[in-house]
């Protein structure tokens, strides 16, 4: 099975992967992929909600350093 030499490139933003990732679910959902554009696409949406997941995590870390180390709920103000 012959692969495409470029690989994905990362997302500019989590906006954006958010984006991405909706649009594979949309396409997916319609169920008229091919076999192999479907398991592109269901690879690419885990590389995506990964990326997103790590985003979050050191977004998360920057927050508890700001509040000395333990992270506080949010409150609206």
């Amino acid at each position: 099975m012959a692969r495409s030499a470029a690989a994905p490139k990362e997302p500019a933003s989590y906006e954006q992967a958010l984006a991405e990732l909706d649009r594979l679910v949309e396409q997916m959902e319609a169920g008229q992929l091919p076999l192999d554009q479907l398991l592109d696409g269901y690879r690419r949406g885990a590389e995506l909600l990964a990326w997103c997941r790590a985003r979050l995590q050191a977004v998360e870390e920057q927050v508890k350093v700001l509040e000395d180390g333990q992270l506080k709920p949010w409150t609206a103000a």
